[in-house]
């Protein structure tokens, strides 16, 4: 069976326009960040949505809670991941409860900061505080690069500028508890451009920031 034709928008990237060919449009956005596309059925559909723009696109057709943020980084075939990046995980002992996390440069894999352990923790909670330390750290030196995660629970909290764990305060996890609260107030006191994405764990493999114990 002929693979079905589909069409490539691009509202970010090195060009932007409409696309017939995966490969064009990948050649426009591999690595660029920041970039803005989405596939669709139609020629038609396509042309409509490139005319609109991004936000007006999105604006009149939103993306369901369910999906990803940033999910039109996926469209296409297999879009590779932007190497200069930070990837950030946290890793979580369900016997002891105790938490770490930590970011490193996507590329590389050198590590770039590392917290933890943590006693009295839970995983999302450590997803997290990666994320808003990766905010922090990239505003605080000014360096353009996107963030990725491979929690959808730490991309909502983010986004909401709120957590919603469910840890108890003990003196064991005071700290743990601090971090949450001091990261809620960056959210809440900070603006950023930085990009958050999903990383996409069943194209690429574990995220490069992964403490490699499952």
């Amino acid at each position: 069976m002929a693979k079905k034709q589909k069409y490539y928008v691009v509202w970010e990237g090195r060009v932007q326009g409409v696309f017939d060919e995966w490969k064009e449009c990948e050649r426009q956005v591999a690595g660029f960040a920041g970039a803005r596309y989405k596939s669709f059925e139609t020629r038609a559909e396509a042309d409509r949505a490139f005319l609109m723009g991004c936000k007006e696109y999105y604006r009149q057709n939103p993306v369901a809670k369910s999906e990803p943020v940033q999910a039109d980084l996926f469209a296409g075939d297999a879009p590779k991941p932007i190497l200069r990046s930070l990837s950030v995980d946290a890793a979580w002992n369900s016997v002891t409860k105790v938490m770490e996390y930590r970011g490193v440069y996507t590329e590389t894999r050198q590590e770039w900061f590392h917290r933890g352990p943590f006693k009295k923790a839970t995983n999302n909670v450590g997803e997290f505080l990666a994320i808003v330390h990766g905010l922090s750290l990239l505003k605080k030196h000014n360096i353009d690069i996107p963030i990725y995660t491979d929690s959808m629970t730490a991309l909502s909290w983010v986004r909401k500028k709120r957590h919603n764990s469910v840890i108890l305060p003990t003196a064991e996890n005071e700290n743990v508890i601090n971090l949450l609260e001091n990261a809620v107030k960056w959210l809440e006191n900070n603006t950023y451009s930085t990009k958050i994405y999903k990383w996409n764990t069943p194209l690429w493999g574990e995220i490069p920031a992964d403490f490699g114990r499952k």
